[in-house]
């Protein structure tokens, strides 16, 4: 079938990413903008683009409408959705392809399926994969509900089916912040998702976040390997690499075949994040969640197996069979990715969405840069922080910190604020050079270390 023209239903740098990944496929671009967008990078690098409506995102990247509008003027045959916005929505994948054009990504049936937590949840332990102990399903009665989180002991985790980014989620250390904290995390997701659906799993103190990359046709599965997630600030990743320095060889192979099963079970298409917690004490892992789109970190398994998933992507929703095997994939090497967003670390991560000056990107071997910048661009105050993401790779984890640390000192955004000084401070710490930390590490050691956090400090973005 093909792909001839590709419309992408998303903006900043993942936008830049997919036009640069369907012109080397000769697919042409369309570029949907807000009115606020209309100077953007992927704006100017796309063969057209089209206007959806004004900045807030409700009235023009949510705009399901506005986007099928876009679709029917433009005549692209396939929509690649990117990550955040629609990525998710099942309601739109189902419109895409009931306009008989195709939607970069699973069915609709599949994203309600392995994107509701709870729906995955029963799909994981049905295909045999390790889940946290916790509630089957969605919860129904609270006080139920109350008396299982006592059985499997205190803390437990009351999580949003629906959404992420850390919303919808409260901690509960006993029976009486339990009552008090599901209807608050119920309230935030029906606010954030428009559903309130919830569900518990019991708390794994000191876990680390390990995710497996899988890529599907329907026929065939295959795992790229891992990236570990475990540098989070307010439950959103900022650090990612992989390979996972915590895994031995056995859990690796144990961990990433448990996800191409999981895939496997359920006949998945598309590129798809299996995400899991990893307790070090005792060297168990736990399914968590699926992500059915491409992530924020993809560029971490590109960079330790070569394959570019975004082509893969686009290829299968065209209707090609996946281009490799298990046995062609291989790790090399070891790389690291940092979000960098346009935040001021030092005034406790304030969005700073200033004008970029004096714009240098850092370079050199292993080293890759996929941003959103030019000079004169000004950053809009209505989306997600993010800007660019930095990634460095190299044949060892301490040469790949060495890279990631002189890259940061040749960023420069001129008096945009960034997060850069955070990656250049961590790349110092003794834990994180050594790997010695999980998903509650970060947020202490940020406590301690603020003062570290200036432009001053290991950059001069």
């Amino acid at each position: 079938m093909g792909i001839s023209k590709l419309l992408i239903a998303n903006r900043g740098e993942i936008a830049v990413r997919i036009i640069r990944a369907a012109r080397e496929m000769g697919i042409r671009t369309v570029q949907v903008y807000s009115a606020d967008d209309v100077n953007s990078l992927a704006v100017e690098m796309a063969d057209e683009a089209i206007e959806i409506g004004p900045p807030p995102a409700s009235k023009s990247y949510l705009n399901i409408e506005a986007v099928l509008d876009a679709v029917k003027q433009s005549g692209a045959d396939a929509v690649h959705p990117g990550y955040g916005f629609l990525a998710e929505n099942a309601d739109f994948a189902d419109a895409v392809n009931a306009a008989g054009i195709a939607f970069v990504g699973p069915s609709g049936d599949m994203i309600r399926s392995m994107g509701d937590k709870a729906s995955a949840r029963k799909a994981a332990q049905e295909a045999n994969v390790p889940t946290v102990p916790g509630s089957d399903g969605i919860i129904v009665d609270l006080d139920v509900a109350s008396e299982l989180a006592a059985q499997i002991g205190f803390p437990v985790m009351i999580k949003a089916t629906a959404g992420g980014g850390g919303r919808g989620i409260r901690v509960a250390e006993n029976a009486e912040e339990f009552a008090q904290f599901a209807p608050q995390a119920a309230a935030e997701a029906k606010s954030a998702f428009g559903d309130g659906g919830l569900y518990m799993e019991k708390l794994i103190a000191k876990a680390r976040h390990i995710e497996v990359q899988i890529l599907g046709d329907g026929v065939n599965f295959v795992h790229c390997y891992e990236r570990e997630c475990s540098l989070q600030r307010r439950r959103q990743k900022v650090w990612e690499e992989g390979p996972s320095c915590a895994l031995s060889d056995e859990v690796r192979e144990k961990l990433c075949s448990s996800a191409v099963a999981l895939a496997a079970s359920v006949n998945y298409r598309g590129a798809g994040t299996v995400e899991y917690l990893y307790d070090d004490e005792s060297g168990d892992f736990y399914f968590i969640e699926m992500n059915t789109r491409i992530q924020v970190e993809h560029p971490v398994t590109e960079a330790i197996t070569g394959i570019d998933l975004v082509k893969e992507m686009i290829a299968i929703a065209g209707g090609t069979p996946l281009s490799v095997s298990q046995d062609d994939i291989v790790l090399r090497g070891h790389a690291i990715e940092v979000r960098i967003n346009a935040e001021d670390p030092a005034n406790n991560f304030m969005p700073f969405p200033g004008v970029v000056s004096d714009f240098r990107t850092p370079g050199g071997p292993g080293v890759r840069f996929d941003h959103m910048l030019y000079d004169g661009y000004q950053i809009p105050p209505f989306y997600d922080s993010l800007v660019g993401k930095l990634i460095v790779s190299a044949h060892t984890r301490e040469a790949a910190i060495c890279r990631l640390a002189r890259a940061i000192t040749e960023l420069r955004t001129g008096t945009l604020k960034t997060t850069a000084p955070l990656f250049a401070a961590l790349a110092r710490d003794p834990k994180v050079q050594a790997g010695n930390f999980h998903t509650k590490w970060l947020e202490p050691w940020l406590e301690e270390n603020a003062h570290t956090l200036s432009d001053d400090e290991g950059t001069r973005s």
